[in-house]
C-alpha cells in the first residue's frame, strides 16, 4: 500500500491457527438479504481448499526472493522480476492464459537537495535540512536564487490560484504550507502564478515533508520539502521584509521497466470479467512480506484451488471469466494498474463485472478493514460506482456469517482500487492497516496493542515473513475464496 500510506506470529503458528480462535465481540451490519446471492458449491469449497498453510509456501518464496535480490522486491529491480516470474510460472502450470504486461517507469537519484538562507533571516547566512520532492525538476548549476513569496495559508493552503496574490510570485520561490491538496497541484498553482520553485513546509513534526511526483512529467518546477520550525520562520520573516534563499536541486531520473502479471481462466463469459488484483511490488527499504506479498500470495492460492476445481478445462470451468492481476509499481503511485486501465478499450471496460482488492492483509496488529463501498461511515471520498455497496454487503455478511468481527474504511485512493473505481467500475476488498494506530476500542474488538500502528514494520526492513499475523491472514483468504467463488459464478446481486 502507497504512503499518502505488537505482536509477531512465528511459523510454528501455523499449526496452531485453529486453536488460537478466540471468541471476540463482533461488529454485526444489517444488509439486505438481496444483497446476497445464494452461496453456492464453488464458493464454499474453495474456502474449505484455501488455507493459511498453503498460502504460506508463497509468502515463503517471496522471502526468499528478497534475501537473494538486496533484501527487497521493488518495481524495476531483480526481486520483483523474479517475483512476477514465480507468480507467472506458477500460473502458467496450472492452465491458466498468462501473460506480463510491460511499462516504463523512473527511479529518482537525488544528489543535491539544499536550501541557503541568504539574507532576510536573523543571522548570519545558515544551510536548512532540505528533501528534494522526488521527481523534482532540478535547479540550474549553483542554484536557483530568488526572493520569497507567501503562498496564503488557510483550509487549503497553496492549492488554488487565489492563494497565491496577482504578480506578486513572479520570478520568486513560493513557500506553501503542507497540507489539503497534492504535491502535485500546489506545484501547479504555484507555476500558474510565476513563481520559479515552490518550497513546502511541513504541518507536523520535526522532519522536513517528503513529497514527489508520479513521474517526472509532473514535475514543472524546482520542488523541496523543510519541517515546520523552519517553514514558519522563514514566513515570519517574509511576512516583514524580503527573504532571499539559494535553492540547489540536482536530481537525475533513470529510466527502467517493469511488468504486470495478467493471468484469466480459459473459459467463462469474456463479457462478465471478475477482476480480482494486488499489488506484487515492495518499496525499497524491506522484502515487503505484508505489504503486500500477502495480498499477491493470497491471490495466488486462490487462484491455485481454482483451477483444481477445473476452471481452465474445458465445459467445467466457471460461467464468468475471471481474471486475476498482480500490479508493479504501486508503491510508486498506482502504476501498474493505471497503466492497465488506461490501456482497455471501452468495451473492455465495459466487460468487467467488478474489481476485487486485497492489500495488506496480515498485519501483525490488525483490524479487519471491509472497504466502504456503500459510504455508510460518511468519511472521505463517497460511495463506490454501483454495485460497490453490494460487494461490500458480501464480504461483510460473509464475515458476519464466521463471526469475524469488521469496520468499514473508506476508499481513499491508496490502493489499486483507484483507477477501476475512477473508471465507473464498482470495486471492494479489505485489508488489515497500514501505519494507521490501533484504537483502544479496537484492541478490545480484535486484540492486539492499543496506541500501537496495525503494522509497525509498514515500509520498513521489518516487514519480514516472521512479522505476519497468519490468523488474520487466514480470514482474508476465506474472504477472496468466497468472493471469487460468488462472482464466478453468479453476478446478480450486481444486477448482472
Amino acid at each position: 500500500m502507497r504512503a499518502i500510506r505488537h505482536r509477531s506470529r512465528s511459523i510454528p503458528a501455523l499449526a496452531a491457527l485453529a486453536a488460537a480462535a478466540v471468541a471476540a465481540p463482533v461488529l454485526l451490519t444489517a444488509t439486505p438479504a438481496s444483497a446476497h446471492p445464494r452461496e453456492g458449491r464453488l464458493a464454499k469449497e474453495l474456502v474449505e481448499e484455501v488455507t493459511a498453510r498453503g498460502a504460506y509456501r508463497h509468502l515463503a518464496k517471496f522471502q526468499q526472493i528478497a534475501d537473494a535480490n538486496g533484501g527487497n522486491r521493488a518495481a524495476g529491480t531483480p526481486g520483483h522480476a523474479a517475483s512476477a516470474a514465480y507468480v507467472h510460472d506458477t500460473l502458467k502450470k496450472a492452465g491458466y492464459e498468462v501473460s506480463y504486461q510491460d511499462f516504463d517507469l523512473y527511479e529518482a537519484h537525488t544528489k543535491t537537495e539544499r536550501t541557503t538562507v541568504l539574507a532576510g533571516l536573523d543571522g548570519a547566512p545558515r544551510e536548512l535540512p532540505t528533501a528534494a520532492f522526488t521527481f523534482t525538476r532540478s535547479t540550474p548549476a549553483g542554484g536557483l536564487v530568488a526572493p520569497l513569496a507567501l503562498a496564503r495559508v488557510d483550509e487549503s493552503p497553496g492549492c488554488t490560484a487565489d492563494d497565491y496574490a496577482s504578480g506578486t510570485f513572479t520570478g520568486k520561490i513560493a513557500l506553501v504550507k503542507r497540507g489539503s491538496c497534492t504535491f502535485v497541484e500546489k506545484q501547479r498553482a504555484a507555476a500558474a502564478a510565476g513563481a520559479l520553485g515552490v518550497i513546502v513546509y511541513n504541518h507536523s513534526g520535526t522532519t522536513p515533508v517528503r513529497g514527489g511526483f508520479s513521474s517526472p512529467d509532473e514535475g514543472i518546477i524546482p520542488s523541496a520539502g523543510v519541517s515546520l520550525a523552519d517553514g514558519e520562520a522563514l514566513a515570519a520573516a517574509a511576512a516583514k521584509g524580503e527573504v532571499k534563499v539559494r535553492l540547489d536541486l540536482d536530481q537525475e531520473h533513470v529510466k527502467k521497466t517493469t511488468r504486470n502479471v495478467i493471468a484469466e481462466t480459459r473459459g467463462g463469459r469474456a463479457d462478465r470479467v471478475v477482476t480480482v488484483g494486488s499489488h506484487l511490488d515492495s518499496v525499497p527499504a524491506g522484502p515487503g512480506i505484508n505489504d503486500n506479498g500477502s495480498g499477491s500470495a493470497g491471490l495466488l492460492e486462490v487462484a491455485l484451488k481454482l483451477a483444481d476445481e477445473g476452471a481452465n478445462k474445458k465445459g467445467k470451468g466457471p460461467a464468468n471469466k475471471v481474471r486475476f492481476a498482480w500490479w508493479s509499481a504501486e508503491e510508486l503511485g498506482l502504476l501498474g494498474s493505471e497503466h492497465y486501465v488506461a490501456q482497455l478499450s471501452e468495451q473492455q471496460r465495459k466487460d468487467i463485472a467488478l474489481y476485487l482488492n486485497f492489500d495488506m492483509i496480515a498485519s501483525p496488529n490488525p483490524v479487519q478493514f471491509v472497504y466502504d463501498g456503500d459510504d455508510s461511515d460518511k468519511t472521505g471520498e463517497g460511495a463506490g460506482p454501483a454495485g460497490s455497496a453490494q460487494i461490500e454487503a458480501l464480504i461483510n455478511g460473509f464475515l458476519d456469517k464466521k463471526h469475524k468481527p469488521h469496520e468499514g474504511s473508506d476508499f481513499d485512493g491508496r490502493s489499486d482500487y483507484g483507477p477501476f473505481i475512477a473508471n465507473g467500475i464498482p470495486a471492494g476488498g479489505t485489508f488489515t492497516g497500514a501505519e494507521g494506530i490501533k484504537t483502544a476500542e479496537q484492541a478490545e474488538r480484535y486484540g492486539g496493542t492499543a496506541g500501537a500502528p496495525y503494522d509497525p514494520n509498514y515500509h520498513g526492513a521489518g516487514d519480514t515473513l516472521k512479522n505476519v499475523d497468519l490468523k488474520a491472514f487466514d480470514t482474508n483468504l476465506d474472504v477472496i475464496a468466497h468472493a471469487v467463488g460468488t462472482y464466478a459464478q453468479d453476478l446478480s446481486s450486481l444486477g448482472k
